[in-house]
């Protein structure tokens, strides 16, 4: 791999070769094969650079969006774009066609001494030893966290399901074999607001990361030579997030736990429970709610349901308090007012039933090892 010093102590004769070319300006006369990798090799030690990038979601797009506005062949960031994506209609793939760069697919057959610099945004797909050797400066690889916590797929959604108060953006370079493992180069700190959505998270850092990934580039050998290790310490995972995670358990969550739930995937997967004996799914949360109950000195039992007329709201019990929902889904969407018109008041027992294997909704799965 060539690093930054790559220059130093080159013999006279080789320097005497860049008087047949100017430095990231059009060639005087058209060089030999042997004069043109001179050239290349001593220019590329710092921007612009030609860069491969691999993505595919609306994460990517942010950073995939400011390389190609700091395209430029003599003074910018990057000389050079292209893009690998996944097959179908990702948003990587739309941007790409939409400005005219050029795609390829997944695995690319192209990189051969075509590229300096190869960067990775949200892909989801391992990169090989062999892939990876193929650039002169390695592959980096943006990641919406404060590495090494929370490696792996779904950061944002740990993040906010958690309730970390401070998260971030790394940038490192890819090793083989392992996601999110790799030496750090750059990392910028953000605090969590309070009450925020995965998606408001998300696109927050998308923002940053990319700001994050132009300032790696721009000053890349200095950053590669102060890389840093991560270590173990403070190593967690976030896994993948998926219907399971939906399923709420009222006898073990509290109401903050419920709410920080549903901020984290919410708006993906709709929070879930039973009612006689069917899945009905809990929209439009509301957070903590306030009830006053008949008889206060007796404690109502988790999952028990409470239609609260006045903010047309679904109560729900929980661990420590109730939480609220403006609307289910049970064969078909139902406000607060059609639930319990058409089906709580006629029940004989106002109850949401947990469903058994439900708490892995706060740890994620058990490959969660890392955990604390």
């Amino acid at each position: 791999m060539w690093t930054s010093g790559r220059t130093a102590g080159a013999p006279l004769k080789i320097l005497a070769h860049l008087g047949h070319c100017r430095l990231r300006t059009p060639w005087r006369r058209q060089p030999d094969g042997r004069q043109r990798r001179l050239c290349r090799l001593m220019s590329s030690s710092g921007p612009p650079w030609r860069l491969l990038f691999f993505g595919s979601d609306q994460f990517a797009v942010e950073s995939l969006k400011l390389l190609t506005a700091s395209r430029s062949p003599g003074e910018g960031i990057v000389e050079s774009l292209e893009v690998v994506t996944l097959s179908g209609g990702v948003p990587v793939k739309r941007f790409a066609q939409q400005n005219h760069l050029q795609v390829h697919s997944w695995p690319p057959d192209i990189v051969d001494g075509q590229f300096d610099v190869g960067v990775v945004v949200s892909f989801g797909c391992l990169l090989h030893e062999r892939l990876i050797n193929k650039f002169p400066y390695g592959i980096l690889n943006v990641h919406p966290s404060l590495l090494p916590r929370w490696r792996g797929p779904a950061p944002i959604f740990h993040t906010i399901m958690r309730g970390d108060t401070v998260t971030g953006v790394t940038v490192i370079q890819i090793r083989p074999h392992r996601f999110d493992v790799g030496p750090i180069l750059n990392q910028e700190l953000h605090l969590v607001p309070e009450n925020c959505t995965a998606d408001e998270l998300g696109a927050t850092l998308a923002t940053k990361g990319a700001h994050l990934l132009i300032d790696t580039l721009t000053t890349l050998s200095d950053r590669m030579a102060h890389k840093r290790e991560q270590g173990q310490m403070g190593a967690t995972f976030a896994p993948k997030i998926n219907t399971s995670m939906s399923w709420l358990v009222w006898e073990e969550q509290t109401c903050d736990q419920i709410g920080r739930l549903y901020r984290a995937i919410g708006s993906w997967i709709p929070l879930r429970t039973t009612w006689m004996g069917r899945t009905i799914k809990l929209l439009d949360f509301v957070g903590k709610c306030h009830i006053s109950l008949r008889d206060q000195r007796r404690r109502p039992v988790p999952g028990s349901v409470s239609y609260q007329k006045e903010s047309n709201t679904l109560a729900v019990s929980c661990k420590d308090g109730w939480v609220g929902f403006k609307a289910v889904l049970l064969k078909k969407r139902l406000t607060a007012a059609d639930f319990h018109n058409g089906y709580l008041h006629r029940a004989a027992e106002g109850l949401f039933v947990s469903r058994k294997g439900g708490t892995e909704a706060l740890g994620g799965s058990k490959n969660n090892a890392l955990l604390p």
